[in-house]
């Protein structure tokens, strides 16, 4: 793909063009289109070599690794920069005036500046690889540790832990989930249009409520998918408490409950079955619905079961 780059006087610029033109570099940086189209066109040409061959059952986890080493190198990018604001701060505490102090401090300032760009640069072509994802499969991308900040107006992914913390230090940051966190857990085999519909209709809800509400919930297939996506489309925060299942085995998913009672939630949604009369019959209510719900009450929490339209 050839890259182009930007000019700076086609109009408006965007935060990426404005701090790209603050480097002394005399290379030409991508343009934001360019790398959008990247993201679309890596993801998109994955999707077609392993849809409907013999690796498509894997496809998910390649795809999702694919997403996540953007995620990984734009983490690692922003580090060096971090680190580079350290030497920086060091450089300006301990100046004394020399020519040398000052280009130290113009290198590391430099060093920084470059790094954020970059990182920027990963950030959109992560995006845009996950939005063709989600287009494709109907899954939502999100990390396995630490937080994704959308490039753009997305739904924020914050781990668990990162917005525990937030929460109970209330700093406005953007790890902070807000105080009305509505929690959610659903069956996996709850992903019938029935439920679609009821969760949606839940959700909508919940989000009357509090319009200002961030969505907790683990992430896993089924019900709690199709709030995923209810929540990227609306815009609504999402704190994802995933269950830790390599460190606490079969436990993991009441490990996630208490992280997410954690977060002291103003409402909690739960869905332990499905409300598919297929998809439903014989099929035992899950668990970890059941305990997020008792475990609500015991706290005093607000606890509304989803239901089929007309039920009781």
């Amino acid at each position: 793909m050839q890259l182009t780059a930007f000019s700076p006087v086609t109009g408006a610029m965007s935060s990426f063009e404005a701090q790209a033109l603050l480097l002394d570099d005399p290379r030409v940086h991508p343009a934001e289109d360019a790398l959008q189209q990247l993201g679309h066109a890596l993801m998109n040409e994955v999707l077609d070599v392993f849809s409907e061959t013999a690796l498509e059952d894997f496809q998910s986890t390649i795809c999702e690794s694919l997403i996540g080493a953007f995620h990984s190198a734009a983490q690692r990018i922003e580090r060096e920069a971090d680190k580079a604001r350290d030497d920086l701060n060091r450089f300006a505490r301990d100046f004394d005036g020399s020519e040398i102090a000052d280009t130290e401090m113009q290198a590391a300032t430099q060093k920084a500046r470059a790094a954020d760009v970059a990182t920027l640069a990963l950030e959109m072509v992560r995006d845009a690889a996950a939005a063709s994802y989600t287009t494709s499969t109907g899954d939502v991308w999100s990390p396995w540790k630490g937080s994704s900040k959308a490039s753009r107006t997305t739904a924020a992914q914050i781990e668990a832990r990162e917005a525990i913390r937030s929460a109970k230090a209330r700093k406005h940051s953007a790890t902070d989930p807000g105080a009305m966190i509505v929690a959610f857990r659903a069956a996996p085999q709850a992903d019938t249009a029935d439920d679609a519909n009821r969760i949606f209709d839940a959700l909508n809800w919940a989000r009357g409520e509090w319009p200002n509400m961030s969505l907790a919930l683990t992430g896993a297939k089924g019900g709690e998918r199709l709030a995923k996506r209810w929540a990227q489309q609306k815009g609504v925060p999402m704190v994802l408490a995933k269950a830790d299942f390599e460190r606490y085995g079969r436990s993991a998913p009441f490990r996630a409950n208490d992280q997410l009672m954690a977060l002291r939630p103003v409402c909690v949604l739960v869905l332990p079955e499905s409300l598919g009369v297929s998809a439903a019959a014989g099929a035992p209510e899950f668990g970890p619905a059941l305990n997020l719900a008792e475990q609500a009450r015991h706290h005093g929490v607000r606890c509304v079961r989803i239901v089929a339209r007309g039920a009781s």
